[in-house]
C-alpha cells in the first residue's frame, strides 16, 4: 500500500527519482514506524511524523528565530503629500540609477546637438527655399545616424569593455554591465533615425524638387542636374540604390533581433522556421559588413555636399570600425593558437550538457565571467557565450550548456553521438555583473534554472578561499608562527605591523563573511547539475559562510497534503542517511517557489547596517520583483542591497 502511495505523490510532484526508489523509502517508513516489525503502522506515530514541520537547511539556531524575525513589520513610509511622494520617488530613482541616467542625458544630448547643428546650418543654405524644412530635418537625422552608427559598435567590443571595467575607474561611473541594453537603445535611435531621414526625403525633399518651377529649381542645377521629372531619377542614383538596400537590410537585421523571432516565439508556418532562432539573429547581423561598407558609399555620394573634407560619414566611423576589426581580430588570433582539450562530458537530465576542457596557461579569469565557445563540428562561425562554472583556482574550465536553441542542439548531438570529441575552442574571459561579489561581505546569488551557472562558479570559489585559508593558517600553527596580528609598543610610537601569516594576508583579501545561495528549477533531475558543489559547501562550511536553499517548484509547497509524504520522506532520510530524497545532496530542498519578500526581509534582519550585493542570472521574468524589492528594502531599512544582474 504504501509503495502505492510514495508512487502517486511522486509522480504528483513530479519527481520521477522518488517514484523509481518508492520500494526503498516504502521499506523506510516502515523501518521507521514499525520498529516492532508487526506489518503496521499505528496511526498516532503516521499522523506526528507527518504533521511535523520538515526542519529546513536553515543553519545552526536560525531556525528558532526565523517566524519572530519574519513577522517583524517593515512598513514604507507613508507620505500624505503627493508632491513630497514623488520628490521622494524621483530622489531615490536618480540614487539607484544615476550611472544610467547621466550617460542617457549625455546621448541624447549629443544627438540633440548634432541636430540642431545641421538643421540650422541647411536653413541657412540655397536647397531651403526649395525643400524648405524638409531638408532640415532630412539632414539633422542623418548627423544623428551617422553618430549612432559609429556608437552602436562599442558596446560590443567585449575587449574593452572588460579592460575598461577592470583595469580603470570608470566601472564606477559608467554601467559597462548594460553594455547590451544600450546597444538596444542606440539600435531604436538609429531606426528613428532611418525613418525620420526617409520620410523626409520621399515625403517632402524629392516632391518639391520634381514640382519646383524652373526659376527656383536653377540654383540646384549644380547638386541634381536637370531638374528630374519623377522618382526614378532619385531611386536610380548611387544615393538611392544604396540607400534602399540599407534600408531593407537593417529591416532584415533588426527584425530578426526582436525576442519574438530570435526566441522561436513565433508560431511559423515549418518551411519559415529557419527565420527564427539565434542562427537566424547572428547570420542576420552580420549583414551590417555590407550596411557599414554602404553607408560609406552613401556618404561620398551626397547631392548638397561636394567638398571631401565636409562628407564626414568616414570621420565618425573609421575610429569605432577600426576598434571592433581589431576586437575580431584578437579573438580570432588567441582562440586558434591553441584549442581546449576536452576532459570531460556529461549529459544531465534537463537537457544540459557540461563540458569539462583544459585551462590554457595565459587564462586568467575571476568568478561570475562568461567565455565564448566555438565548435566547428557544429559551425566554424558562430561563437556563443556561456558563463564558466568552475572556479579561478581549479586546474580545469566548465561551462554547462541547457539546449535551448538550434546551436545548442547540435552541438550535444555531436558530443552525445561522435566517437571522437570534435576540436572546441574558446575565447575571453569577459566582464560580467556576477565578478564584482568580491566588492560585498554578504552576497544573495540568486539562479533560476541553468541561470545557477555563474553562481556556482561564485560559491566554488568561496568554498576554495575558505580551504585555502584554512590550510594556510593550519602551515602557519604547525610552524609556530603567530596566525593573529601584532602590535609592536615603543617609547615614541604604537605600530600595528601588518599579519604574519599568508592566511591571514588572504583572510583580509577575500572580503565575502557571508553567502545566501538560492536555486530555484522546475526539475528534480536538475539538481544533479551541481551535485558535487553543494555536497562539498555541506562538507566544508564549518563556519556557516554559505547558506544553500535548493527549491524543486514542481512539489506542491510545504504544508500541501499533496506533499505531506515527501515532506516525511525528506525528513526520515535525511535523518537517516544525510541525503535529501529531492536534489539526491546532502542539502535540504525546499517545496514550490521562495517568497521573495520574506527572503530579502531576512537578510536585512541579519544584516542590519549592511551593503548586500544581489546577483540574478535567469529568466526575466523575475528581474523586475528582484529588483524592486533591493530597492524597497534599501529605502525601508538600514541594510542597502544593489541589484545586479547578467545581460549577456
Amino acid at each position: 500500500m504504501y509503495l502505492q502511495i510514495i508512487s502517486l505523490s511522486a509522480s504528483a510532484n513530479k519527481l520521477s527519482n522518488i517514484q523509481k526508489q518508492a520500494e526503498e523509502y516504502a521499506a523506510l517508513i516502515m523501518e521507521e514506524l514499525d520498529p516492532d516489525h508487526l506489518g503496521c503502522i499505528m496511526i498516532d506515530n503516521l499522523e506526528m511524523l507527518l504533521l511535523q514541520a520538515p526542519a529546513q537547511s536553515v543553519k545552526g539556531g536560525e531556525s528558532r528565530n526565523l517566524s519572530h524575525m519574519l513577522s517583524q513589520k517593515l512598513k514604507p513610509t507613508q507620505f500624505d503629500n503627493p508632491i513630497r511622494r514623488c520628490c521622494d520617488s524621483t530622489t531615490y530613482f536618480l540614487l539607484d540609477n544615476w550611472q544610467r541616467v547621466w550617460v542617457m542625458a549625455l546621448w541624447i544630448g549629443v544627438m540633440a546637438g548634432l541636430f540642431t547643428y545641421k538643421y540650422i546650418q541647411y536653413k541657412n543654405r540655397a536647397a531651403f527655399e526649395v525643400m524648405g524644412h524638409c531638408v532640415c530635418m532630412a539632414k539633422g537625422a542623418a548627423e544623428t545616424l551617422k553618430f549612432n552608427m559609429a556608437l552602436i559598435l562599442l558596446p560590443v567590443c567585449r575587449n574593452t569593455i572588460t579592460w575598461l571595467r577592470n583595469k580603470t575607474k570608470l566601472g564606477g561611473v559608467v554601467p559597462f554591465d548594460d553594455n547590451l541594453n544600450f546597444h538596444k537603445v542606440i539600435a531604436l535611435g538609429i531606426s528613428i533615425g532611418v525613418g525620420i531621414h526617409a520620410i523626409s526625403h520621399l515625403a517632402c525633399d524629392f516632391p518639391r524638387l520634381i514640382n519646383a518651377s524652373e526659376e527656383k529649381y536653377e540654383p540646384m542645377e549644380p547638386y541634381f542636374g536637370d531638374q528630374p521629372k519623377n522618382y526614378w531619377h532619385f531611386v536610380k542614383s548611387v544615393e538611392g540604390v544604396t540607400g534602399i538596400v540599407m534600408v531593407v537590410l537593417m529591416a532584415i537585421a533588426f527584425t530578426l533581433a526582436t525576442p519574438w523571432f530570435r526566441r522561436n516565439k513565433l508560431n511559423l508556418p515549418k518551411p519559415l522556421k529557419k527565420l527564427t532562432g539565434f542562427n537566424a539573429f547572428w547570420y542576420s547581423h552580420h549583414l551590417f559588413v555590407i550596411v557599414y561598407t554602404l553607408l560609406i558609399v552613401h556618404g561620398q555620394y551626397l547631392y548638397l555636399t561636394k567638398k571631401w573634407y565636409k562628407k564626414t560619414t568616414w570621420m565618425y566611423l573609421a575610429i569605432p570600425i577600426c576598434l571592433y576589426a581589431t576586437e575580431r581580430l584578437i579573438r580570432a588570433l588567441r582562440s586558434s593558437i591553441k584549442a581546449v582539450s576536452i576532459q570531460k562530458v556529461a549529459v544531465y537530465p534537463g537537457n544540459v550538457l557540461a563540458l569539462h576542457m583544459s585551462k590554457p596557461d595565459r587564462f586568467r579569469y575571476k568568478s561570475g565571467q562568461y567565455m565564448f565557445v566555438n565548435c566547428a563540428a557544429v559551425s566554424p562561425f558562430e561563437w556563443h557565450p556561456f558563463s564558466i562554472t568552475s572556479a579561478p583556482d581549479d586546474d580545469y574550465l566548465s561551462v554547462h550548456i541547457r539546449t535551448l536553441g538550434d546551436w545548442t542542439r547540435q552541438l550535444r548531438t555531436v558530443f552525445s553521438e561522435v566517437c571522437y570529441f570534435p576540436r572546441v575552442l574558446i575565447d575571453g574571459p569577459y566582464g560580467a555583473p556576477a565578478q564584482d561579489y568580491k566588492e560585498y561581505e554578504v552576497v544573495l546569488l540568486v539562479g533560476l534554472g541553468i541561470g545557477a551557472t555563474p553562481m556556482i562558479s561564485i560559491v566554488k570559489d568561496i568554498v576554495n578561499n575558505m580551504k585555502a585559508i584554512e590550510e594556510e593558517e593550519e602551515n602557519d600553527l604547525e610552524n609556530g608562527r603567530d596566525t593573529g596580528f601584532n602590535t609592536t609598543t615603543s617609547s615614541s610610537s604604537t605600530t600595528t605591523t601588518s599579519p604574519s601569516s599568508s592566511g591571514h594576508r588572504r583572510r583580509d583579501q577575500f572580503r565575502t563573511r557571508r553567502a545566501y545561495f538560492y536555486w530555484v528549477t522546475r526539475e528534480q533531475g536538475s539538481f544533479d547539475w551541481f551535485k558535487g558543489v553543494m555536497n562539498e559547501v555541506a562538507e566544508l562550511d564549518h563556519n556557516n559562510v554559505i547558506e544553500l536553499h535548493n527549491y524543486c517548484t514542481s512539489v506542491y509547497e510545504e504544508g500541501d497534503a499533496r506533499s505531506a509524504l515527501i515532506a516525511m520522506l525528506q525528513s526520515l532520510n535525511h535523518a537517516k542517511n544525510g541525503v535529501d530524497v529531492v536534489s539526491g545532496t546532502r542539502v535540504k530542498s525546499h517545496f514550490a517557489k521562495p517568497n521573495w519578500r520574506n527572503v530579502y526581509k531576512r537578510v536585512a534582519l541579519n544584516h542590519p547596517d549592511s551593503r548586500v550585493g544581489v546577483f540574478y542570472c535567469g529568466a526575466p521574468a523575475l528581474t523586475k520583483e528582484l529588483r524592486h524589492l533591493a530597492l524597497d528594502f534599501s529605502h525601508k531599512t538600514s541594510t542597502k542591497f544593489d541589484f545586479h544582474k547578467e545581460n549577456f
